[in-house]
């Protein structure tokens, strides 16, 4: 395979986008990167200044260097280049890289090839970004982007404080952090939708914890309670107090 067509399918695979994703981003159809990757076609000029443009290559490196085989090179490279724009910027994890986050959170590689945007509000940190789905912690809506910052010790969280919580066995949870007085290896974490039951976990299981400093949606989201909806937990909340009376007396 030339050394062209290998670094384009090598560039898409270190970022793991599909074909059609590169392909969207370089403003060519699917079926081209794929004739490209097999080495059914040489790679147009332009198509290569874009890619280089996208992963700050020059064109002699894409055409001639194998960059599988100077990977760590490369992406130190990078780092480096991060480093010295002296910005802080946050790593974005969206939800579809939650299950390669889980395995590569420790991995410098994995991180450095993670998208980044700077927030000039937030410096001097070590902050991370994830996208939330679902409704449990309404009015917050679902694809919202939560920017956390890192915590190093539980102990300086305080109770009811929003976490980014990312444990082993329940992954990557946005949640209201709640630490038991009694049992210190227990966490709780609860919703701000009262129809989503709280749950604990193991603090052990816990492998990183980001404490949320802004959450930033779409202008398009309208936060709406269903009124159907809002009568239903209005009455299951009615039902927990009276089960909560019941046992105190």
């Amino acid at each position: 395979m030339a050394i062209s067509n290998q670094n384009l399918k090598y560039l898409r695979k270190l970022r793991g986008w599909t074909q059609e994703e590169f392909a969207n981003k370089l403003k060519i159809k699917r079926s081209l990167l794929g004739a490209y990757e097999e080495e059914r076609a040489d790679p147009r000029i332009d198509v290569l200044e874009t890619v280089c443009d996208m992963f700050k290559l020059t064109l002699d490196e894409i055409l001639r260097k194998d960059l599988s085989e100077a990977k760590g090179n490369y992406i130190s490279r990078r780092r480096t280049m991060k480093l010295a724009a002296g910005r802080g910027e946050i790593q974005f994890v969206p939800v579809k890289a939650a299950a390669g986050y889980l395995a590569g959170y420790a991995d410098p590689e994995f991180i450095d090839e993670l998208n980044t945007f700077t927030l000039p509000m937030l410096t001097g940190g070590n902050y991370r970004a994830f996208e939330i789905v679902g409704d449990s912690m309404l009015p917050t809506p679902s694809g919202s982007v939560i920017v956390g910052e890192k915590v190093g010790d539980l102990e300086e969280v305080k109770n009811n404080t929003p976490c980014i919580v990312v444990s082993r066995n329940e992954g990557i949870v946005y949640k209201r952090v709640q630490k038991n007085g009694r049992q210190k290896n227990k966490l709780t974490l609860v919703s701000d939708n009262p129809s989503f039951h709280p749950y604990t976990v193991n603090a052990e299981e816990v492998i990183e914890m980001w404490q949320a400093q802004l959450v930033i949606s779409r202008t398009s989201t309208v936060n709406r309670w269903d009124m159907g909806q809002l009568s239903s937990i209005v009455s299951e909340l009615q039902q927990q107090v009276s089960s909560l009376k019941k046992r105190v007396n």
